[in-house]
Order: C-alpha cells, then sequence, then structure tokens
C-alpha cells in the first residue's frame, strides 16, 4: 500500500449516476486517475466471480507498415513477466489457482485484456457488507478473501512495467505463428483479408493483423532489426494512460475498489497521445469503388456482398440511423428483399447493418447467402436490393417504424441480464472508448432515444448506385482467377463492373412503384412485439434447486419451475418428442434433419417478426428424437409455438424447396471437413466411445440418395407415436406449463410410445491396459495443422468420488498443462485438457492442434504427464488446498441468468440422469478429498507407465507441412534451431541443459544431414559430461528422446535416415512399438483401422439409470 510519506493520489468523480436496467443490483462509479486513466467501478454485492479489463486505445492499424502483427505480437509478450512478477507464468497461475482465467485480443484501434477470478477465496464465504473495508496486512500482504487485489496487482504491471522477457520472445512469436496458421484455412480470415488487400493502401485497413514468424522476425532480421528492441518501442510509443479504458467488478465497496485501482494503476505513465484516427484517408476511395472482386473459398459457400462506404455513427447514439436502415433492408418477412428473393429460388439467408471500421471510418453492408440459381442471377439481386433502397428512398421515414425499434430496444434493456464478468469488463471497457456520456455507457448503442428523420436521410444517402463494392463467393464461379492474396493464398480476381451493368443499376436505384417489382414493400406493424411484461416476484427463503415433476403418465413427462431467481417477464420451453426412429440409421437421421430444416425453412417470413422482438424458436434431431425449443418474451410464447407444431404436423414438402435445401445440407456436409482440426476430432472420439452414432462421411453418403417423396413418407412416422417430455421454465404458472403438453397433444395426436421402445443410452468400456490408435486423414490437402485428441478413460460417469477426483486432476494440470506445451514448448496456438463426458463414462483429454505430427505430439503429451508424477507427489498441502477451493468455487459458481438456469435444468433432464444437485454433491466430496488420493488416481488412470491406464488417441494427420525448407535458407540456421529445440525439450523435462554447451558438443555433428547415430552420441555426451547424470539416467532420456527425433528434424525439414545402431542402446529400447518403465511393460499401440471389428470387441455400459426415484421430483406443495 501507499506509504504515508507519499500520500496516494487522488481520483476524479466523472459519474456515480448510471442508467441501468430495471433488474441491476449492481452500483457503479465512473473515476478518472491523475495520470487520465479512466475507470468504471462495479459494485456487485452477490457476483462470485470479480473481474477486470483494460481496452488500451491502440491496435494492429499502428503496426509499422514493415512488420505487419506487431501490435498482436505485443499483446502476448505482456503475458510474459513483469519488473515485479518476473516469472513469465506467475500471472496465469495465479489466476488458475483462484478459479479464474485471462485471455485478450488485438483489433484494428483497441487492444483489449481481461481476466476473471473468484470473487472470495473461501466459496462458501458471502460478500462483505458494503461499505466494509477488508484490511491489508503490509505492502506485501493481499487483502483476506480477495483474489482479486493479486490478480489487479499482477494485471496492472503490464501497462507499468512488463520485460518482454528475452527467454519468452522467440516462444510467443512462435504462438503469434501459430495463431496465424491455425486460421490459414478459415474462409472468415481468407475473406476478409482478401477485402482488407483490395482496399486503399494509404489506410490502415489494408493490414494483414495477425502476423507470422517471416513478418515478425525472419525480415526484421534480414533487415538488421533488433525485435524485442521494437516491441518495447511500441509499447513506449503507443501505450499511454490517457488512452486506457478500465472496468473493475467485484464484491468490495466502490470505496474500496477506488482506493486499488488509484493504488495499482496510477503508476502507468500518461504521455497525452491522441487518439488513434485516419482522418485524411477512407478504406475504399474511387479507386476501390464500383469494382467487384471474385474470391474462391476454401468451403463451398456462396455468397454476394455489396459494401457502402458509410458514416462513422459514434456521435449519433441517440438516432442511429443505420438501425432502421438494417431493420428494413435485413428484413426477412412478407415484402423484404430477402422474400422476393428466396420466393425465386435464389437465396437461403441475408444480413445487413453498419460496420465500424474507425472513429471517422465505417462500412453499411448487405450480404446474401446464394443458392446455385441465385449464383447465377446474382446481378438480378443486386437490382432488386436496390429497387428496394429506392422504395425506402420515396417513402419518408415512419416513426412507427422507429416506434417498434426504440420500443423493444427500451424492453431488452429493461430486462437484460447478467453475462459472465470477463465478459461484461471486457465488452464495457471497448464501450468506454466510444464519445457516449459516461452515465450511459450501460445503455450507449443499446438504447435508441431519437427519431431523427434527416439523420435517416443522410444514412440513405451513403448507400447510392455509385458507392458501393461488389464482392463474389464461389468456387466454381466464374473462374479464371488470376491473382492470389499474399498472406493466406486466396484466389481471386478482380474488375471495374462494366458500365452496362452500372446503368442498370443506377435505374433499379431510381425505380418507381410504377416498375418496381410489385412483392416489394415495407414491413407491416410487428404483432409479436411483448405487452404483457409483468412478473409477480415474491420473496424466496431458498430458490428451488431443481424443477417440479407435475404430470408423469405414460405419454407425457412434464417438468416446471416458476422462475424464483432472476425475475424477467421470459421462459424457456424444451419439448423432446422421443421416437428413436430419428437417428436409428444414418439414413433416418438425414432425413430427420432434411424434415427439420424444411420446417424452418417454411416458417421464416413468419418467425422473423417474433425473433426480432425477442422470442425464438428452435427444431433440431438428436439420438432420442425431435427437440423443439421456444424461448424469450412469455407474452406470445404460445402463439409461436403452436405455429411451429402446426407447421410440423402439415409440411407441405414443395420440390423447389426440398432440391435447395438439400443442396445447402449436402455442402455443409462437405465443408464439414474443411473445419480446422480441432473441431472435427471430437466427433471420433464420441464415435469411438458411444454404442451408437453415425459420423458426418456416413451421413454424406446417405444424403444424395433421399428424395423429397422419402421426407413426405417419413416425417409422418416421426410424428404418429412418441413420448413427449416437456421442461417449462420462468415467468409461467402451472397451468401454462400443463396447457404447453395440451397443445403438444393436441396437435400432433401421437400414440403412446411404450417406455420399451425408448432408446437406451449406452457407452463402450476401454479395456484395463489398452492403448488404441485412430488415425485420420485431414481431407482438406492445404491445411497444415495436424491434431491429437490423447483420451485416458476413467469409469463410470455417475461415480461421485471417481468424478470428483477427474475434476480435481483437470483443475491441477489445467495450467501446467497449457504452460508446457504450449508456453514453452509451442506445440501449438490450440492447447487444452479437461475432461470428457459420454452418455455414461468420462475420461480426461489432452488435446493438441499443431504444425508437429501427431506421433511426436503423443510423446509430449505422455511426456508431460510422465513429468506430472513428480510435481503432484511434491506438492505443497497449501497448493492442493488452494486447488480444491478454487474447483468448488468453480463448481458453485453462480448462474447468471434465466438461460443458463434451464440449460443446466434441460442437461440433466436430457442425459437422463436428472442429477440436479450435482454441483453440490460434486463439492461435498471435493473438500474430502486427500493429496493421497490423487496420487493414487494418478498412478492407476493416468500415468504413462501404469498397467491399468487404458487410452484411446484420435491423430488427425495433415496432408501438407508447413516444414519444408525455402530455397535458399541457410544450413547453419537450420542447425541452430535444432540446438534450441533440443535445449527447450531437455529444460522441459527438468534437466538445466545450456545452450553453449550444446553448441559446442554439436560443432562437428551433421545435423543438416540427418545422421542421428553422431546426434545421440552428442545428447549422451552432453548428459553425461555437462549435466553429470549417470549412465543409466542418460540411457533412459536417450531412449525417451531418440522416439522423438525424427520428428524434430522433419519439422526442421531435415529428411533423417533412420538409424542402423546406436553406441549403447539396442534395438529394442529403440522400438517405438513397446517399451519398459519402472519394471512394468506398457502395451504396444493398437491402431484402430476398421472401427466396426473395434466395437464389436468392446464391452457396454450398463444404461443410463436415474440417480433417484422420479416420484421424488413430483409436486407436493401449492403453486408459486
Amino acid at each position: 500500500m501507499t506509504s504515508s510519506n507519499h500520500p496516494m493520489p487522488s481520483a476524479e468523480l466523472l459519474t456515480d449516476k448510471m442508467e441501468t436496467p430495471a433488474l441491476d443490483d449492481r452500483s457503479y462509479r465512473v473515476i478518472r486517475l491523475p495520470n487520465k486513466l479512466e475507470s468504471l467501478l462495479v459494485h456487485d454485492p452477490e457476483t462470485d466471480k470479480a473481474s477486470a479489463a483494460m481496452d488500451v486505445n491502440v491496435g494492429n492499424f499502428s503496426d509499422r507498415p514493415d512488420m505487419p502483427g506487431m501490435a498482436h505480437a505485443v499483446e502476448h509478450l505482456l503475458f510474459m513477466g513483469t519488473e515485479k512478477y518476473p516469472r513469465e507464468n506467475a500471472y496465469n497461475q495465479y489466476l488458475t489457482s483462484n478459479s479464474g482465467h485471462s485471455n485478450a485480443y488485438t483489433g484494428g484501434t483497441s487492444t483489449n485484456y481481461f481476466f476473471e477470478v473468484a470473487a472470495s477465496s473461501n466459496p462458501s464465504s458471502r460478500a462483505p457488507t458494503p461499505g466494509t473495508e477488508i484490511k491489508v496486512n503490509g505492502s506485501s500482504q493481499e487483502p483476506q478473501l480477495s483474489p482479486l487485489y493479486g490478480a489487479l496487482d499482477r494485471f496492472a504491471q503490464f501497462f507499468i512495467a512488463p520485460l518482454f522477457l528475452p527467454s519468452t520472445l522467440d516462444r510467443e512469436l512462435k504462438a503469434v505463428d501459430s495463431e496465424n496458421k491455425k486460421n490459414l484455412q478459415s474462409d472468415m480470415w481468407r475473406l476478409h483479408q482478401v477485402s482488407k488487400a483490395l482496399s486503399n493502401p494509404k489506410h490502415p485497413y489494408c493490414h494483414f493483423s495477425t502476423g507470422n514468424l517471416e513478418t515478425l522476425k525472419d525480415l526484421p532480421k534480414e533487415r538488421g532489426i533488433d525485435v524485442r528492441e521494437e516491441f518495447m518501442k511500441f509499447h513506449e510509443r503507443e501505450y499511454s494512460a490517457n488512452r486506457m479504458k478500465l472496468v473493475v467488478l467485484g464484491r468490495e465497496s466502490l470505496d474500496q475498489l477506488e482506493a486499488w485501482v488509484v493504488e495499482l494503476f496510477s503508476e502507468v505513465r500518461n504521455k497525452d497521445l491522441p487518439q488513434t484516427r485516419w482522418d485524411d484517408e477512407q478504406p475504399l476511395t474511387d479507386k476501390e469503388l464500383l469494382t467487384q472482386y471474385f474470391a474462391k473459398p476454401v468451403m463451398d459457400t456462396r455468397t454476394l456482398e455489396i459494401v457502402f462506404p458509410y458514416m462513422d455513427e459514434d456521435l449519433l447514439y441517440e438516432s442511429q440511423p443505420s438501425r432502421y436502415l438494417s431493420h428494413l433492408v435485413g428484413h426477412e418477412g412478407p415484402g423484404s428483399i430477402l422474400a422476393c428473393i428466396k420466393a425465386k429460388g435464389w437465396a437461403n439467408g441475408l444480413g445487413a447493418g453498419s460496420m465500424p471500421i474507425c472513429p471517422g471510418a465505417a462500412f453499411f453492408t448487405t450480404q446474401i447467402r446464394l443458392t446455385e440459381e441465385g449464383l447465377k442471377n446474382y446481378k438480378e439481386i443486386i437490382k432488386i436490393i436496390f429497387q428496394y433502397l429506392s422504395l425506402i428512398r420515396e417513402t419518408p421515414p415512419r416513426e412507427w417504424i422507429f416506434d417498434e425499434l426504440k420500443g423493444m430496444a427500451e424492453v431488452d434493456f429493461r430486462f437484460r441480464q447478467k453475462s459472465p464478468a470477463s465478459r461484461f469488463t471486457s465488452k464495457l471497457s471497448s464501450v468506454m472508448q466510444k464519445p457516449f456520456p459516461r452515465d450511459l455507457l450501460l445503455s450507449g448503442s443499446s438504447l435508441v432515444r431519437k427519431f431523427d428523420a434527416d439523420a435517416i436521410k443522410r444514412a440513405l444517402g451513403f448507400l447510392r448506385p455509385d458507392n458501393f463494392r461488389l464482392a463474389i463467393v464461389s468456387q466454381d464461379f466464374p473462374g479464371g482467377w488470376d491473382q492470389k492474396e499474399k498472406w493466406y493464398g486466396t484466389e481471386y480476381r478482380v474488375e471495374k463492373i462494366p458500365a452496362d451493368f452500372l446503368q442498370e443499376i443506377k435505374r433499379a436505384g431510381e425505380s418507381t412503384s410504377k416498375d418496381r417489382l410489385p412483392e416489394l414493400h415495407l414491413p407491416h406493424k410487428n404483432e409479436f412485439i411483448p405487452t404483457k411484461l409483468e412478473v409477480e416476484k415474491k420473496d424466496v427463503a431458498e430458490p428451488l434447486k431443481y424443477p417440479k415433476l407435475i404430470r408423469n403418465d405414460e405419454s407425457v413427462r412434464i417438468w416446471w419451475k416458476k422462475d424464483d431467481t432472476f425475475w424477467v417477464p421470459k421462459a424457456n420451453v424444451f419439448i423432446t418428442l422421443r421416437n428413436s426412429l430419428v437417428d436409428a440409421t444414418p439414413e433416418n437421421s438425414v432425413k430427420s434433419k432434411l424434415y427439420c430444416e424444411l420446417v424452418k425453412d417454411a416458417l421464416v417470413e413468419y418467425s422473423y417478426d417474433a425473433e426480432i422482438s425477442g422470442l425464438d424458436y428452435s427444431l433440431d434431431t438428436h439420438s432420442a428424437g425431435l427437440d423443439v425449443e421456444v424461448s424469450g418474451y412469455n407474452d406470445k410464447m404460445s402463439v409461436l409455438l403452436e405455429k411451429v407444431l402446426v407447421s410440423m404436423r402439415d409440411l407441405d414438402v414443395r420440390d423447389d424447396r426440398f432440391k435447395i435445401v438439400k443442396e445447402r445440407i449436402l455442402r455443409g456436409y462437405r465443408n464439414w471437413d474443411y473445419q480446422q482440426p480441432y473441431q472435427q476430432i471430437g466427433e471420433f472420439t464420441r464415435w469411438l466411445t458411444g454404442e451408437k452414432g453415425w459420423i458426418t462421411e456416413q451421413l454424406l453418403a446417405e444424403l444424395p440418395h433421399v428424395t423429397a417423396e422419402d421426407i413426405r413418407s417419413f416425417f409422418p412416422q416421426l410424428l404418429r407415436q412418441v413420448h413427449i417430455e416437456v421442461l417449462a421454465h420462468g415467468n409461467l404458472y402451472k397451468e401454462d406449463a400443463l396447457k404447453i403438453a395440451d397443445l403438444v397433444e393436441s396437435i400432433l395426436r401421437p400414440r403412446v410410445l411404450p417406455q420399451s421402445q425408448w432408446l437406451i443410452r449406452r457407452s463402450l468400456l476401454l479395456p484395463e491396459g489398452a492403448n488404441f490408435i485412430h488415425p485420420r486423414t485431414l481431407k482438406d490437402p492445404a491445411n497444415v495443422n495436424h491434431c491429437i485428441e490423447h483420451f485416458l478413460f476413467v469409469g463410470d460417469n455417475s461415480d461421485r468420488t471417481l468424478r470428483a477426483k477427474l475434476l480435481l486432476f483437470a483443475q491441477l494440470t489445467d495450467e501446467p498443462c497449457f504452460d508446457q506445451l504450449r508456453t514453452k514448448e509451442q506445440l501449438g496456438y490450440v492447447v487444452f485438457s479437461g475432461p470428457r463426458v459420454t452418455a455414461t463414462t468420462m475420461g480426461y483429454r489432452v488435446l493438441v492442434q499443431s504444425d508437429r505430427p501427431a506421433e511426436y505430439l503423443e510423446g509430449r503429451i505422455d511426456e508431460f504427464l510422465r513429468g506430472f508424477s513428480k510435481t503432484l507427489n511434491g506438492m505443497p498441502a497449501s497448493e492442493f488446498e488452494e486447488h480444491k477451493r478454487s474447483l468448488m468455487a468453480k463448481r458453485l459458481e453462480k448462474l447468471k441468468n434465466l438461460g443458463q438456469e434451464s440449460g443446466r435444468y434441460w442437461a440433466h433432464i436430457g442425459n437422463e440422469y436428472f442429477d440436479f444437485e450435482q454441483v453440490y454433491r460434486d463439492v461435498t466430496v471435493i473438500e474430502s478429498l486427500s493429496k493421497p488420493d490423487l496420487i493414487d488416481f494418478f498412478e492407476r488412470y493416468i500415468h504413462p507407465s501404469s498397467h491399468s491406464r487404458s487410452k484411446l488417441s484420435i491423430h488427425m494427420i495433415a496432408q501438407s507441412s508447413s516444414t519444408t525448407i525455402p530455397n535458399g535458407t541457410v544450413i547453419p540456421e537450420q542447425k541452430a534451431d535444432f540446438i534450441l529445440s533440443l535445449n527447450q525439450y531437455l529444460k522441459s523435462i527438468d534437466l538445466d541443459s545450456r545452450h553453449e554447451s550444446l553448441q559446442e558438443i554439436f560443432g562437428d555433428v551433421d545435423v543438416v544431414g540427418g545422421d542421428q547415430e553422431a546426434i545421440i552420441r552428442a545428447v549422451r555426451s552432453h548428459l553425461i559430461d555437462d549435466l553429470k547424470l549417470d549412465n543409466e539416467k542418460a540411457d533412459t532420456v536417450v531412449r525417451e528422446g531418440t522416439v522423438l527425433l525424427g520428428t524434430i528434424l522433419q519439422n526442421l525439414g531435415i529428411q533423417a535416415p533412420t538409424p542402423k545402431e546406436t553406441s549403447s542402446l539396442n534395438a529394442e529400447t529403440l522400438d517405438i512399438s513397446s517399451s519398459k518403465e519402472e519394471g512394468r511393460i506398457v502395451k504396444p499401440p493398437v491402431v484402430i483401422d476398421n472401427v466396426h471389428e473395434f466395437k464389436a470387441r468392446l464391452k457396454v455400459s450398463s444404461g443410463v439409470r436415474p440417480v433417484k426415484d422420479l416420484c421424488e421430483f413430483e409436486e407436493t406443495e401449492a403453486k408459486l
């Protein structure tokens, strides 16, 4: 704390009045420190998570033109140690041990850092009484029961004295490079970069924002630039207190939060830097306007985008004219652009709205998802859009349309519920960069306050036939792509829009009611806007922890809970129509999906008004049947539900719409293979551990054979015989819930589905000691990323003690796994670990996506787990108890809104355990666990040398490689990189390896020639002579490392022959297929190449059973 010799500076109060939602129980204060850093303080007496976020008004638009990605690299490097906390993972370790996490992102003009942490170090503690100060015992001590103070202290140092540690520089630049590689095959990134590359080169919108090793290390190094020095200069030049907006949320009083912010953040230097602006240039100039570019995507998608340069609306927060325009252009109801082009079979969807670029610049975009016919007729679609704009232009702005928007915005803001703490602080710190009055920070752009017809007309003036650019995305139209974008390699071609087509567009933009398409008109009044918003709020001593079962017979099971926590005029209704036909075969699964999509397709125009009025529905399939969900304001909920059910019953399967929907699903199935590998891999783990279920390639094989007539004959079978399960939760009385079930029964009139025909949920059991590998080759030939999911089977997920041990083990390894595999070893950007739960079983998994081969990743994961034995055994009791408290706090974290609570209940109903009190039971068991319990768990289920460990590893194998060494690469650099990688590996297994010693000992070794025998001899010599290991220990290290040596060389572009022999090691110890550890034989891996045979040999778990008799949930009390 500040000593008495140096009085603490005082902060200027900007406001303590805030426009807030009606149910907001928080209090707010906005202050400005003497260094001009502005902070929003939030006191939430009920929160169990504290959080802070800092938004710095500098981003990738401020990168040096010759070093793209600088701002992003600086964001990464700030996490890697500060003068006060020099250990590189001190921040994340502190957060993890206090139920917390952190992240950051870099935008064009902002870099946003945020974290959340337990509000108290005691999971069951209550908030301090408002106004009560939590004492701090001396400057080195942190306040009792407040992890927030410690987190803020570490966080503040990012902006005061970051170290940019030389030892972390290469690793974090590799992390940036890995992040970039993750995005190389992502159409979102690829197409956005084409848009930027074809923009004004004098405006920083054109920048390559992520950066990679080439831009941030290799090329600067060639030019003699010290990149660490440049990053430090960037921080010094661009980071200033007056550009920073801080949000802090905690249980503590506003006075206490203010004292901490003043104490911890006053040292951030103020350089009085101006706001980052580029007023002299616009992203699109006359040179870029009236052009069209055609880009070839990775996935089979077809889109048309019209981009208009638009005005910056930051100062127009009261009227927000773009809200009016996007409401009309993006409307999906009768008379809209979408309704018109959808009726012609040209489109599947449309979106429109403004897109801020930076202060002083914005776009207004309209994007259409095209059908095959739509692509052929894209010019006609563009003309229809401009005809609709002429309709808006000739119709004076309608105040009743604005009033609908205004009224709905007011309702949404009034009943806004809480969001997760770090999401709230991150968003608000970004909002603080905008020029809103400080008392409107919460409501700023959420509310529209003033009807301004002139502003709407002015905004419409940007949507002209002479002020736009076109983008057409398709894999096969028009062909002839003659250029490649520099950073992602996207093929494209760009040209001026033909003059004759521009004339047609101009005529469309000047059309009148006489020559405009008659089906285009403005929307009608919205009948779905809620008007009954009353909530009967009662004092509740203790909210119910589960819904009541109010009807349970052979036809229907109804779960109901009147909201007793959030008091909003909303509800969530979930309905399962249980029928195992839905997913009985891949063909049935495909037909069920087609049916659901056709129903939703038929409801687009009708449901759109409900959607924009805060009332939404979904219809989907799963293994047990069909799921219908309606959620939002409960006033008109039954009206929408009735329409959905009638549409399901009376669906007219039109041949034209069937063809369009089928083609859309076909593209979706094909595109599945072009996702990121880490997004694909889970499907195979679920497939191999589940008794039943299908993967996308099986569905894709069936889809071409399904006809419209198949759907006509199939869907009545789905509805003819079902069991109905309902959860009604929210602002609904018992009678409302019973009526919902009556509505379902009266409309569908199904026969009873006997319980004997219900699906029994089971999982496959991996045998003790199993060691399976299932390799899959990625179908995207250009993706350079491999991926592994390393799954260790643990047992029955209803075993509370075993589940508690798994959860605690996952907590213990969370930060060390990330720190070792990503931060230290830089295996890849995507690294995570934790529990994986199946229908009836559970296990521990580690997932890594990397440009390193899966076999190498397998070895590194096992090496991490092997090394964790030492960590666990040596863990002090205080640290172990800290992890227990952290996990208990996570499990007991409060639900933030009605949707989260409904989702939890429905998950417990859907998995058929009905274990509504699971988190409380878990915490009771976790509290009783000891360190020996976890050591026993680890030795049995996790340790790589355990004879009882059961492992299933999925390997996603890339066809391409990012490790090909370009022509002209200097051989000494390859050798230097090898020595660096070897040194990092030896340090990762707790050996005090020295880079200089390795350089000396490898002086005459032919590394680039791939001489593995000489390499192994040199390593062994280093271990014995320099590190003083005995022969046995050295041999163990060499044996384990030799398995990975070829992969390391391959990753450096070195072709390595297999060694014929190695000094003191025999062939058996070098064989990757078997090894001996600690006197126990580890089984060689079994490769799964026939999944049917693999599954046929495994035993099946028992089916799911409720944790207690359902009659115990039946209602016995009067209604709430």
